[in-house]
């Protein structure tokens, strides 16, 4: 198959190229290789496999797009701005990006003459806000939202509005309602909503999959705005203190790029009409201080670590993939355990050079009152 990855010079659009062109497949990527995620000198990653076409170009550039769609079997649609702090000031570029950038390819599909047999989005855990909550006393599914008072009093769990007891986190199905709270995460609902209508009017399938916290090898260590286990590397490395958010209560669904690679093969081999949504995770959560403290064990440091009471607009403090319907329909199966993940991605980032934009990421999200921070701190 003749198949464009948008995005393709990225993180998760690298890897599925290059097991793409493994597989036999003729694999364009289309990048405008920005500066915040690749290195400043505007070249293609040496990862990529040789026989892949490479276009640098804008998502937002209709005419260089619809030469990149034209002739192609499939599109895999990567390219976005990422990061949740970052979208909260950067709104215009992100809506530019993510949500134009989307309309500018669909019409660059529907004017095509050879019209893709499919298309498939790479969307995020970050649609569906705070993750599932359930109260032991009043059953019901709840999906809360935090509200800032309790935040900035220190309460950082999630408590039933009938009898205010701690709720209890449930993994989340893809059938959940979904509650942005981020610019970003309002992009990526966005994104799945607008390519829906290739699927209604224009009988293209679109396979949408949702990643959880994705990490691995070629995870850029110098766009502090995603990744968290990289920002934590890159702290470690320096010898600086790992500060965890929210008294070290928040959790997270990891799951390392060879499972999301496998998502992505799978969902082009999977035959289906209309559009259908997966979730890809590790279906298991993890305290975010376990996954830094697996990794300063792989870098082998000793890292002081704090639970502080500093939190960030937009975070959450759960959200756990169920993954009963990728593992139904899609055949899709994690393997990679976290501590194995961890020690891949350590393996990788050690032979990187280590940076650390940690302290200039906290100032500019505190100069927009995006991070707050409880008066006493806690280890």
């Amino acid at each position: 198959m003749k198949i464009l990855i948008t995005g393709g010079a990225g993180f998760i659009g690298s890897h599925t190229a290059n097991q793409l062109i493994q597989l036999g497949h003729e694999v364009t990527v289309y990048d405008n290789l920005l500066s915040q995620v690749h290195s400043s000198d505007n070249q293609f990653p040496k990862s990529l496999h040789p026989k892949i076409t490479k276009i640098k170009g804008d998502i937002r550039d209709y005419l260089a797009l619809s030469k990149a769609v034209e002739g192609q079997d499939v599109i895999y649609h990567f390219a976005s701005l990422t990061g949740v702090g970052q979208s909260m000031y950067q709104i215009k570029d992100y809506i530019d990006v993510n949500c134009n950038g989307t309309a500018n390819l669909m019409e660059a599909i529907i004017h095509a003459k050879y019209r893709p047999q499919k298309v498939i989005l790479s969307s995020s855990r970050a649609v569906y806000g705070e993750g599932t909550h359930a109260c032991k006393q009043h059953p019901n599914e709840i999906n809360p939202v935090r509200k800032s008072v309790d935040l900035q009093n220190g309460i950082f769990e999630m408590t039933c509005p009938i009898c205010q007891s701690t709720l209890e986190e449930i993994p989340v199905t893809e059938e959940r309602s979904l509650s942005p709270l981020s610019i970003y995460a309002e992009t990526k609902r966005n994104q799945e909503e607008y390519l829906k209508y290739l699927a209604l009017f224009y009988k293209i399938p679109v396979t949408i999959l949702r990643y959880f916290n994705v990490y691995g090898s070629e995870q850029s260590l110098k766009n502090p705005y995603t990744g968290i286990l990289t920002v934590f590397f890159n702290q470690i490395q320096n010898n600086q203190t790992v500060n965890i958010y929210e008294k070290g209560k928040p959790t997270r669904d990891f799951v390392h790029v060879k499972d999301v690679v496998q998502a992505n093969l799978l969902a082009l081999r999977l035959n289906h009409t209309g559009s259908q949504t997966f979730n890809i995770g590790s279906g298991k959560k993890y305290f975010i201080r376990e996954a830094a403290e697996m990794l300063a064990k792989a870098c082998q440091k000793k890292a002081q670590m704090v639970n502080t009471n500093i939190y960030r607009a937009g975070d959450i403090l759960a959200c756990t993939a169920d993954i009963t319907k990728s593992k139904s329909i899609l055949q899709y199966q994690p393997k990679v355990t976290l501590q194995q993940g961890i020690e891949e991605f350590v393996k990788w980032a050690l032979q990187q050079k280590s940076t650390n934009q940690y302290e200039n990421t906290v100032n500019e999200l505190s100069k927009h009152n995006l991070i707050g921070n409880v008066l006493c701190t806690t280890k």
